[in-house]
């Protein structure tokens, strides 16, 4: 495994903006930062419009791989600003693919664990000024990903990324997306499996999964 490395990190409080004429708010616009404080339910300074939807002591730190930037810019044509996604954190060799429901990540002086994929909506499309973003996204998989905060602290842009414990059922972010999306005659099995991960998967996913059962 090759060293995973913070590119930069993000942060931003709700703010309204215009798209084609209608207003919106959203959290998604953050500024870099050289540090977050994260705490167990929030970072300081950072914050979601839709407390519904977004989120929650599950989904406190947002983070997205920097790889998938050169892919978007090489198919869209466009560069992407910082932060393009929404995201607290940037950073290499931590895609969905290499990173598992229930690994625990200490970064800083924080720890943290991945909880869900994220389930990105259309004001992604909004933010990039591209109404073909979303689709991809979800095509492709390159959603990111959130995690828990199991120790709360300060991570600043120089910060070691060190993983302290690999969950053994190596369940990844990329399988459930793809199993959820892409696969609507999934094996029941690979269902049960993924939610024998109990609370370490977040709700709102468990949930999708047991209807897929239930269907």
């Amino acid at each position: 495994m090759k060293n995973r490395e913070i590119i930069y990190l993000s942060r931003g409080l709700p703010i309204s903006k215009i798209h084609n004429g209608s207003v919106y708010n959203s959290g998604i616009w953050k500024n870099k930062t050289e540090e977050l404080i994260v705490k167990f339910d929030r970072i300081d300074g950072d914050d979601v419009a839709n407390h519904v939807n977004h989120g929650g002591v599950d989904r406190v730190v947002c983070f997205y791989p920097f790889e998938h930037y050169s892919y978007w810019e090489k198919e869209f044509g466009n560069t992407l600003s910082v932060a393009a996604f929404g995201e607290n954190m940037t950073g290499t060799n931590m895609r969905e693919d290499q990173v598992c429901i229930g690994d625990i990540f200490q970064i800083g002086e924080a720890v943290l664990q991945v909880s869900q994929g994220r389930y990105p909506c259309a004001t992604i499309n909004k933010r990039n000024n591209n109404p073909l973003l979303l689709k991809r996204i979800f095509e492709t998989g390159y959603t990111g990903y959130f995690f828990r905060v199991l120790q709360e602290g300060k991570i600043t842009s120089q910060s070691e990324v060190k993983l302290v414990s690999a969950h053994p059922k190596k369940i990844t972010v990329s399988s459930i997306h793809h199993l959820h999306f892409h696969h609507p005659s999934s094996n029941i099995e690979d269902i049960h499996e993924i939610l024998e991960l109990g609370e370490l998967l977040a709700g709102p996913w468990g949930k999708l999964l047991q209807e897929k059962i239930n269907k």
